[in-house]
């Protein structure tokens, strides 16, 4: 497709995703989904970055140009325009968001009336309206017909107690002293209130979003700031978040940033062992050989699928789970959301260690994942990767030297990234020079 990626469309605000290419994609997604109307509204929420006004009202234009009401909600994580598409009976809900990007960056990302991710078959749809000119032309109304907007700012209620409802009402936060990272993004209301009022002592930091510092050397994907927060103020546990709260790193007590891995499996067995876990926990196809000898050890059964949260849910529902995840720190409880949660997940290891008594180090010392070595490598062109002469030897060679590989391109960039995995380090990295030195030759031609 050449609009949509792994997870909605997401490019540089301004250029390849400027107001125009809103207004159209919303029109677009309107057509789609007025076959399924029944309350004509549909639901808008955004990130912190500035780029988020522009896109906002150009989607706003887009869907009342074609008839459909819009309720806009302002800064809202991910996660919770799933549950209040569904919980408010919108017809659809729309998260503006480029997730852990840097703030130049945006993205949108459509559900449907039941607050579920669309699949690539619907994205498709969606894509082949967006380039029929006669049917946007032929789908514009006038006068009466045309839609109206309206902003409500006090929906973030109905998310706090849907939070606040994952969490065992047996139990109170306030043994613990916690310190979140709300990177400048869209948990900086949220996530604060969640746990101040389950009773822990929060300390929060980067909860001043200005529109350009979303993401920036904080949250999910730079947590040793925080880890040197959590060793400063002696707490307990450290929570991580990205700029749309739907991925979560936690960090120990020690200042250790936990393996994602490492998390998902003390998670999935805190589930096992309160008779909470449906069938199958879901990974994803770069998930740490340590976590499958660990779930194997503990009579766990898995199921492997594609990176991309949208995908594990997917694979959830196929084979009836409630429980799975990525290593980045999407991780899906399903039985409280329909897409990644940061908080969710914070308020359930949160839980793990209250129900143990034990220290964050202690229960994810359980699990000692495997050394990996990930490269991005920028690319000139995206090849098909089962045509690439010598690829398949190369897998093999790997293979024979007890290093698992991964190699798959970024939906959203011209990167290819390249992970190995083995018990040797060293090893790793002796190999990763051979394995880039063949994609650069094989892929900038």
């Amino acid at each position: 497709m050449k609009l949509f990626g792994t997870d909605g469309v997401r490019g540089k605000a301004g250029e390849f995703l400027d107001s125009f290419l809103a207004m159209r994609l919303a029109m677009a997604a309107g057509i789609y989904f007025k076959d399924k109307r029944v309350t004509n509204n549909i639901l808008v929420g955004k990130d912190t970055r500035r780029s988020g006004y522009m896109i906002e009202n150009a989607i706003v234009s887009g869907l009342t140009s074609i008839g459909y009401n819009v309720i806009q909600i302002g800064p809202m994580p991910t996660p919770a325009i799933a549950f209040l598409t569904e919980d408010m009976r919108c017809d659809a809900g729309i998260m503006i968001s480029a997730s852990h990007n840097p703030y130049f960056d945006n993205g949108i990302k459509f559900f449907d009336s039941d607050g579920n991710k669309l699949g690539e078959d619907k994205e498709k749809k969606i894509e082949e309206i967006y380039f029929n000119d006669n049917l946007i032309k032929s789908s514009q109304v006038s006068m009466d017909k045309i839609g109206q907007a309206k902003r409500i700012d006090d929906v973030i209620g109905r998310y706090i107690v849907c939070i606040k409802n994952s969490f065992p009402k047996n139990l109170t936060l306030k043994p613990l002293r916690v310190v979140l990272d709300v990177a400048h993004g869209a948990a900086y209301k949220v996530a604060p209130t969640v746990f101040k009022e389950l009773g822990a002592e929060v300390i929060v930091i980067n909860d001043e979003p200005n529109g350009l510092n979303i993401n920036d050397n904080c949250g999910a994907l730079y947590p040793m700031n925080l880890a040197l927060e959590v060793k400063k103020l002696r707490a307990d546990v450290g929570f991580a978040f990205d700029g749309d709260a739907d991925r979560l790193v936690v960090v120990d007590e020690k200042g250790v940033v936990a393996n994602g891995d490492s998390l998902l499996g003390v998670l999935a067995l805190f589930l096992k062992e309160r008779d909470c876990l449906n069938s199958k926990v879901v990974t994803t196809v770069m998930s740490n050989g340590a976590l499958k000898e660990f779930l194997h050890k503990h009579s766990i059964g898995f199921e492997i699928c594609n990176v991309g949260d949208k995908y594990v849910l997917e694979k959830l529902k196929a084979c009836g789970g409630n429980f799975g995840g990525e290593q980045s720190g999407h991780i899906i409880f399903s039985d409280y959301a329909k897409t990644g949660d940061g908080l969710i997940a914070a308020l359930q290891f949160s839980a793990l260690m209250l129900t143990k008594k034990k220290s964050a180090s202690a229960i994810l010392a359980q699990i000692k994942p495997y050394p990996q070595l990930l490269v991005n490598l920028k690319i000139s062109e995206k090849k098909d990767l089962n045509k690439i002469k010598g690829l398949k030897e190369l897998k093999q060679d790997l293979e024979k030297k007890g290093i698992n590989s991964l190699f798959r391109y970024s939906g959203t960039e011209n990167l290819i990234r390249l992970l190995l995995e083995a018990k040797d380090s060293k090893l790793l990295e002796k190999e990763m020079k051979v394995v880039s030195e063949f994609f650069k030759k094989a892929l900038n031609g």
